[in-house]
C-alpha cells in the first residue's frame, strides 16, 4: 500500500509532506530556487521525494545554481544550432569556470555572424519558457533516439569509460537519461541525452552571452575528428554578467603575452617552437630578481643547493615510475651510444635519454651517492632545474603553460618524526616568500589519491593524506578538497593566490611522498644504528618561474615594484645641458646595482614625459636648471605626482631604501611612506 504521507529533513529540520510532495511544492514561494540536493546529490526540482529524503535547496545564485543554469544553457545554445543547422551532430557540452561550451561537427567552421543568430535563437528560446523533462531510457532506446548522432552512439556505448570526469555530463554512471525541451502545449521540441539536473525552464536563464568559437579535437585527442566548440556564459543577474565582462576586459588589458610584447619582455620565435620562450634584457632583469631573491631566502632557510642535467638515460624514469605514469608528457627517447663493427653488427647495446620531465629522481641520486646520518636530517635540496614536457601545440599558452620550463625545486628528506615540523615550517616558509612578491589573499587546496593512477599503499597514503590535512589546518586559511587530484606519488597541498582582479592562480605546490624513496632504497642510518628510509617532500615555490612571472605581469600589469621592474630608474633630462647632472646622478644608482636608463633621444621634453609614464618605471628622474644648480633630482611617480628638487644624496638613500624593502609604489605619497616606515 503506497504511503500518503513521507518524514522527510528540509534544512536540517523534520518535516511530514504529502508523498507526491516534490521541491516543486517544498520551495514554491521562493522563485530563486531553481534545483534541490536529495540526500547530498543535485537534483531537479520535480524529482520524487522517497520517506527519510535530506532535501536541500539549490538557489539561482549559489554555485551550484549557476552551474545547472549554465549546463541548461548548453541545452538552448546546442538546440539553436540544430534549429539553424539541422544535420549538425551533438558532442559534448560541460559547464566550465564561468560558463560553458557545446562540441559540434558541422560543415564549416562558425563565423561571428553565425554566432550572433545562434545568440539571437537562444534568446528566442528562452523567452519560449521551455521546461527541462527528465526521462530514463534503456540503452537499446537511447541508441535508436540518436540512431542520427554518432559521437551519442560513442558516449552511449563507452558509458563514460574514457570521459574526462570534467566533460561527462552526458551520461549518468547508473541509468541513461535523455532531457526533452517542451514547448507550452506540451510538445518535446528538442531533447538531448544527458544525466542533470536542469532548470525548471528556459526562463530562469537569465543573463547569458555567446564569447566564441574555436576547432577542438573529439574527446580532446588529435586522433578524433576536428570539431566546432562555441563557448558562452550565464549568471544570475545582468549585473552579474556585466560584472564578469569587465573583469574579462580587465583581464586582456593585463594579458601577459600583450603586455610582453609591449614591454620588450619575451618572445616566442617560430624558429624555436611552441611553448619554447626566449627573455630579452628587461624579461631576464626581473627572473634575475626573482632568482636572485629566492637564492637569498633558500640561503637562510638552509637549503642545499644543487645541479642536475637536462637529459638522463630513461632507466632513471623507470626506476621512478614517470615512465609508466607519465610518458605521454615526455618528449621522445634519443638513442643514443649505440656502436657497431664494421659489418653493422652491435658491439655494444645503446640506451634512450630523455630531457628530464622532473628534477626528483636526480635529486634521489644525490641523496643516494653515500651514506646518510639521522645527524644531516632533514636535508634540504635545492634547484633551478629546466625541465621539459611535452604539451600539445594546440595547449600551449604564452608563459602559463610551455614545454620548456624552470622550477624553483626543492627535496627535502627527513625523518617521520620531522615530517610534521618540517611541512609547517615550510608552509610557512612559502607563503612569506609570496607575500614578498605582492601576493597576499590565499587558499590552500588538498589534492588526494586517484585511485586509478597510485603507487603504494592505502595506508601509506592516508597517513600522508592526514598529515598535509593537519599542517593545512594548522595555517587557518581556507582549505579546499581536490579528489584525485593527487600526483601518482603522493598527496599534495597547493597555494592558490587570488590577484589583483580576484582571479585564482595555483602557485605553490607540497607533496609528500613515502613512495619514491622506497622505489630507490634510499637510507639513512638512524640514531640506533639502523637503517631507515626518509621521508620525501617535493616542494616548487614559483611552481616554474616562467609561470610566476606572467602571475606577477598580469597581478601589477606591467607596473612591478621598485625591486622587480625591469627598469627601476628613468631619467628624463629637460634639456641637453642638463643631462651630464643627471648621468652622475644615475651613475651613482648604477654602482649599486640598480637598473637604470636615461632618455638620450632628440624629442621634445614633453613627448619623452609621455614616453616615460607610458613605460611603467617606478621612478622617473627629472633634471632641469634648478635641479642642477641644486645638485637636486625631481621624481615623478606612475600617478603623475611629483616630489620637486630632492638633493642627490637623499634621493639615492631613498631609492635604494624602497627597493630594500620590496613594497609597491605608484604615487609620491606611497613612496614617501615606504621611506618613513
Amino acid at each position: 500500500m503506497a504511503l500518503s504521507s513521507i518524514s522527510i529533513t528540509v534544512n536540517g529540520e523534520a518535516r511530514e509532506v504529502e508523498a507526491t510532495t516534490t521541491g516543486v511544492e517544498l520551495f514554491a514561494d521562493d522563485k530563486n530556487i531553481v534545483a534541490v540536493k536529495i540526500n547530498g546529490e543535485n537534483r531537479d526540482l520535480y524529482t520524487p521525494l522517497a520517506d527519510g529524503d535530506s532535501v536541500m535547496p539549490i538557489a539561482l545564485d549559489s554555485e551550484d545554481g549557476l552551474a545547472i543554469m549554465r549546463h541548461s544553457a548548453t541545452h538552448v545554445m546546442a538546440q539553436a544550432v540544430q534549429e539553424i543547422y539541422p544535420n549538425a551532430k551533438l558532442g559534448v557540452g560541460p559547464v566550465i569556470k564561468d560558463g560553458f561550451y557545446y562540441d559540434f561537427q558541422v560543415d564549416k567552421p562558425f563565423t561571428p555572424d553565425d554566432l550572433k543568430e545562434i545568440e539571437k535563437r537562444m534568446q528566442h528560446i528562452i523567452k519560449s519558457s521551455q521546461s527541462f523533462r527528465r526521462r530514463v531510457v534503456t540503452e537499446d532506446e537511447a541508441l535508436a533516439e540518436e540512431a542520427d548522432q554518432p559521437f551519442k552512439i560513442e558516449l552511449i556505448k563507452d558509458k563514460e569509460a574514457h570521459l574526462d570526469p570534467a566533460a561527462a555530463t552526458e551520461i549518468a554512471e547508473k541509468e541513461l537519461s535523455f532531457y526533452d525541451n517542451v514547448d507550452r502545449d506540451g510538445n518535446t521540441v528538442w531533447k538531448d541525452l544527458c544525466r542533470g539536473p536542469h532548470l525548471p525552464n528556459t526562463r530562469f536563464i537569465k543573463a547569458f552571452k555567446i564569447e566564441r568559437s574555436a576547432a577542438a579535437y573529439w574527446r580532446g585527442s588529435e586522433k578524433n575528428p576536428t570539431m566546432q566548440r562555441i563557448y558562452g556564459t550565464a549568471w544570475a543577474t545582468k549585473e552579474d554578467l556585466k560584472a564578469y565582462q569587465t573583469r574579462l576586459e580587465e583581464a586582456a588589458k593585463r594579458d601577459h603575452r600583450k603586455l610582453g610584447a609591449e614591454m620588450d619582455l619575451f618572445s616566442f620565435p617560430d624558429e624555436i617552437g611552441p611553448g619554447l620562450a626566449v627573455f630579452h634584457p628587461k624579461g631576464a632583469a626581473v627572473i634575475n630578481a626573482m632568482e636572485d631573491y629566492s637564492r637569498e631566502m633558500h640561503r637562510k632557510y638552509h637549503y642545499s643547493f644543487v645541479q642536475t642535467p637536462h637529459i638522463t638515460k630513461g632507466g632513471l624514469y623507470e626506476t621512478s615510475g614517470h615512465l609508466h605514469w607519465y610518458k605521454d608528457g615526455m618528449y621522445p627517447p634519443m638513442h643514443l651510444d649505440e656502436e657497431k663493427d664494421a659489418e653493422g653488427n652491435i658491439t655494444k647495446p645503446g640506451a634512450d635519454y630523455y630531457l628530464k620531465p622532473m628534477n626528483c629522481p636526480m635529486h634521489n641520486l644525490i641523496f643516494k651517492s653515500r651514506q646518510r646520518s639521522y645527524r644531516e636530517l632533514p636535508l634540504r635540496l635545492f634547484e633551478f632545474g629546466t625541465v621539459y614536457r611535452y604539451e600539445k601545440s594546440g595547449e600551449v599558452h604564452g608563459l602559463t603553460r610551455v614545454r620548456g620550463l624552470t622550477q624553483d625545486d626543492s627535496h627535502i628528506y627527513c625523518t617521520r618524526e620531522q615530517m610534521k615540523d618540517e611541512l609547517t615550517n615550510l608552509l610557512t616558509f612559502v607563503l612569506k616568500v609570496l607575500r614578498d612578491f605582492g601576493l597576499s589573499d590565499f587558499y590552500l587546496e588538498l589534492s588526494t589519491k586517484d585511485p586509478d593512477k597510485y603507487v603504494g599503499s592505502d595506508e601509506i597514503w592516508e597517513e600522508a593524506t592526514n598529515t598535509l590535512r593537519e599542517v593545512a589546518e594548522a595555517s587557518h586559511l581556507d582549505l579546499v578538497a581536490d579528489p584525485g587530484g593527487a600526483a601518482f606519488y603522493g598527496p599534495k597541498i597547493s597555494v592558490q593566490a587570488r590577484d589583483a582582479i580576484g582571479r585564482t592562480w595555483q602557485v605553490s605546490t607540497i607533496q609528500l611522498d613515502f613512495n619514491l624513496p622506497e622505489r630507490f632504497q634510499l637510507e639513512y642510518i638512524a640514531k640506533d644504528g639502523t637503517h631507515q628510509r626518509p621521508v620525501m617532500i617535493h616542494r616548487a615555490l614559483f611552481g616554474s618561474i616562467e609561470r610566476f612571472f606572467a602571475v606577477l605581469l598580469e597581478h601589477y600589469a606591467g607596473a612591478f615594484p621598485a625591486w622587480l621592474a625591469p627598469v627601476q630608474v628613468l631619467g628624463v633630462p629637460v634639456a641637453d645641458e642638463f643631462a651630464p647632472h643627471l648621468a652622475g646622478f644615475v651613475k651613482s644608482l648604477e654602482d649599486e646595482m640598480v637598473r637604470c636608463e636615461i632618455d638620450y633621444s632628440d624629442d621634445r621634453f614633453g613627448k619623452k614625459i609621455r614616453n616615460a609614464s607610458k613605460s611603467k618605471v617606478p621612478f622617473i628622474l627629472i633634471v632641469g636648471e634648478e635641479d642642477m644648480n641644486n645638485n637636486a633630482v625631481s621624481f615623478r611617480f606612475r600617478d603623475g605626482s611629483q616630489l620637486n628638487g630632492v638633493p642627490v644624496d637623499k634621493a639615492r638613500e631613498q631609492i635604494l631604501a624602497v627597493i630594500k624593502k620590496r613594497v609597491q609604489v605608484n604615487s609620491a605619497d606611497e613612496f614617501n611612506a615606504a621611506v618613513e616606515a
